[in-house]
């Protein structure tokens, strides 16, 4: 299920993001220490945030550093509203030729128009559902609990695991440091 999320709607290399929320510098300078220790995690994985990264300068670095993978992204707008919008269009079709082989009187009286209908509606949910996937509502919340934390002047570790493995034992490191563990779906 992975491989399919990852390949088929996702073009970015990291879906999951993991952060570790710390009270001080060196409780989070050795964290992000052996987060970059963890097997397979390479050096652009792991990202340490501090309170100066909350102000206005440092926007652009605070953005790459939460959401590093900007041509990704575009290519997961494209994917999901492709992916999305074709299957709504394959299970309007089906649900049209159901209606249709059933003998639903409104159906059978105008088939073209129904086919246009159900299938014009399906590939629209399609689309709506590849926008929400697109948005990514579980990044925002994320990303907006780092800038408070950051802006109180709490230090933020930012992993980025490739796979199921890396983001459990991202999660399990963080767990073991005693810091306030956040990740996006």
């Amino acid at each position: 299920m992975e491989y399919l999320l990852k390949k088929g709607l996702f073009g970015e290399q990291s879906v999951t993001k993991v952060v570790g929320l710390y009270s001080n510098q060196s409780d989070a300078q050795a964290a992000a220490a052996r987060a970059r220790a963890l097997p397979g995690m390479a050096p652009g994985q792991v990202r340490l945030l501090g309170p100066q990264d909350a102000k206005v300068s440092h926007r652009n670095f605070f953005g790459r550093s939460l959401e590093p993978e900007q041509r990704g992204i575009f290519k997961t707008i494209f994917r999901a509203h492709a992916v999305t919008g074709v299957a709504g269009g394959v299970l309007g079709l089906l649900l049209f030729l159901w209606l249709y082989r059933s003998g639903q009187p409104m159906i059978a009286s105008s088939p073209l128009l129904a086919f246009i209908a159900i299938v014009g509606f399906a590939i629209t949910f399609g689309l709506l559902l590849g926008g929400l996937i697109a948005l990514r509502p579980d990044h925002v919340q994320l990303i907006t609990s780092v800038r408070s934390a950051l802006a109180s002047g709490r230090w933020a570790l930012v992993l980025h695991p490739t796979d199921a493995d890396q983001t459990q034992a991202a999660k399990d490191l963080l767990t073991a440091t005693s810091a306030e563990t956040l990740s996006t779906l």
